[in-house]
């Protein structure tokens, strides 16, 4: 017979970054995802470690004395947010100190920062990635977010408040839609059925709105007379674009094997900091437009006086940092392995007449062995994964005498500023940008200065 899982009832006591409840069972730790330092949850232990448990959650049995009655009816069921029952000035103050415990614990000296608020914590996402599916098996079509720890489950998400009305009005049309014709969804276990995903893009700063449709080719998704549909729609802003793609890869992932464009433009056009950039639908762009106004805006602070120094923008997506740069910069070098991000990059410096800078298509590693002489300061932005563990040596060889690290991830930049501590550079500097209120996701820019000259 199978050994029972245990199931206990303890408090929260700590939670780490970003999302790691802690407790005691006894004298021995339980360790656990999610949680708000506390409460009292019922947890199952998973799995006993010789000096730890690992459990799950199973619900909130008691909340803590910071949480408020719920304003999103799909909390706790979507998988997207952490905090939304925490008032957003108490939900900063919460998140605030657990990096300053992840920044101490990895003897890192930058105690004195401060988490920057989010100029809005609602209806501030430019963009959702929304699925087709069912809460369970034979149920109604629904399109929205995966259930919290049930990745095949796909539950309704009306009501979320970090999207605004727009959004919900063409997804809730959308999927009325698609209920009323009896299209199927595609099965993500039997790669069956038609209907994948909808990406839902617009623009802060201009009245525009794109909605992108991913569809297998097994079946009919009646395109003609969905676009009729959409554009039929009563929205606040205007819908400027319909793409519609072939999607038949084996992947839960939002790709497209062939893309037509329906009416319109795929494009968006955001403006920061005075820029107009293009976003294709294939274009990585920050979800919080304003968020990431603030965050570039910490970014050319930390750069310091550029008017006399070359500036080299490593890991540079489609130069957004790099372009705001460029205007206080004598120069700026962009550097991104992705064709389709240097082509866009490209394409919004001569859209904003930039002159002085220049794009390298490759990989970081093979740009800088090549590299003759050194920049006066390096920006880095890199995935969530953190910078390559052999480009960080190759970075500090170049003896530039700073280095701003833009980092989506603060357990991966603990790291990172660890092995360029080693390398003889030292974080001076540090401010945090909220961008994602609700979640437990930080944005952080640290400035780091070579010591060892």
């Amino acid at each position: 017979m199978a050994k029972q899982k245990l199931i206990a009832e303890l408090p929260v006591l700590q939670v780490r970054y970003p999302r790691h409840g802690e407790s005691k069972l006894g004298t021995k730790p339980v360790r656990f995802k999610g949680g708000i330092t506390g409460q009292r949850v019922q947890v199952q232990i998973t799995k006993r470690k010789e000096d730890y448990y690992e459990a799950k959650i199973l619900s909130v049995v008691l909340p803590a004395h910071n949480e408020r009655r719920v304003p999103c009816k799909p909390f706790g069921e979507c998988g997207g947010c952490t905090y939304q029952r925490m008032y957003y000035p108490e939900e900063l103050a919460y998140k605030e100190e657990q990096l300053r415990v992840l920044f101490t614990e990895a003897g890192l000296d930058l105690s004195g920062f401060v988490l920057h608020p989010s100029p809005h914590d609602r209806a501030y996402r430019n963009k959702m990635e929304y699925s087709f599916g069912n809460a369970e098996k034979g149920g109604p079509l629904n399109l929205g977010l995966h259930r919290r720890a049930r990745f095949h489950d796909i539950i309704d998400t009306s009501g979320c408040n970090i999207v605004d009305t727009d959004f919900e009005t063409i997804r809730k049309a959308t999927m009325a839609f698609y209920r009323e014709k009896g299209i199927p969804h595609y099965n993500r276990l039997r790669h069956e059925g038609v209907l994948r995903h909808l990406v839902i893009r617009s623009s802060e700063t201009r009245p525009m709105i794109v909605v992108h449709l991913l569809t297998s080719s097994q079946g009919d998704p009646l395109v003609a007379e969905y676009a009729d549909m959409l554009q039929n729609l009563r929205l606040q802003s205007r819908l400027t674009g319909f793409v519609h793609s072939i999607n038949d890869g084996m992947g839960d992932v939002v790709q497209s094997d062939k893309t037509r464009i329906v009416f319109g433009t795929p494009d968006i056009i955001e403006v920061l900091h005075g820029l107009e950039f293009r976003i294709s639908p294939e274009s990585f762009f920050q979800t919080n437009t304003k968020g990431a106004e603030l965050l570039y805006e910490k970014a050319v602070a930390a750069c310091g006086d550029l008017s006399d120094k070359t500036v080299f923008d490593l890991y540079a997506g489609t130069g957004t940092i790099g372009q705001i740069l460029s205007r206080h910069a004598k120069q700026v070098v962009s550097v991104e392995i992705v064709p389709e991000a240097v082509r866009d990059a490209k394409a919004n410096a001569k859209r904003n007449g930039i002159k002085n800078m220049f794009f390298l298509q490759g990989d970081v590693l093979s740009v800088l062995d090549e590299l003759k002489d050194a920049p006066d300061l390096i920006v880095v932005d890199p995935p969530r994964a953190g910078i390559h563990p052999r480009a960080i040596p190759k970075i500090a060889r170049t003896g530039t005498g700073s280095i701003v690290y833009v980092s989506c991830n603060p357990v991966t930049l603990v790291n990172d500023l660890a092995a360029f501590q080693a390398w003889g550079y030292k974080a001076v500097h540090i401010e945090c940008v909220d961008m994602f209120p609700r979640t437990p996701h930080v944005e952080t820019v640290v400035l780091m200065s070579r010591v060892d000259k």
